[in-house]
């Protein structure tokens, strides 16, 4: 799995991308979110409020709920205002 970080989230993570093989368990965008804030200090502080990330699985906007897989790009970034 390829992760991409964006933002904030990329600086507290120390990496712009991964690759990543969690458990068969994590299954969703939540589970992936706190499997990633065990891997390290950064991953921690960027996943500490996980409402203030937003996540897209293969370039879609994806709820926590969205299911991921093994072969799957999953983007983390932070919410986008405009005006």
């Amino acid at each position: 799995m390829r992760v991409l970080y964006f933002a904030w989230l990329r600086q507290k993570v120390g990496v712009a991308e991964e690759e990543v093989s969690p458990p068969a368990e994590i299954r969703d965008v939540a589970g992936l979110v706190a499997w990633l804030a065990g891997r390290s200090p950064g991953h921690a502080a960027a996943f500490a409020q996980p409402k203030q990330v937003r996540a897209a699985v293969n370039q879609e906007f994806a709820s926590p709920d969205a299911p991921v897989g093994a072969a799957d790009e999953v983007a983390f970034f932070p919410p986008v205002t405009g005006g």
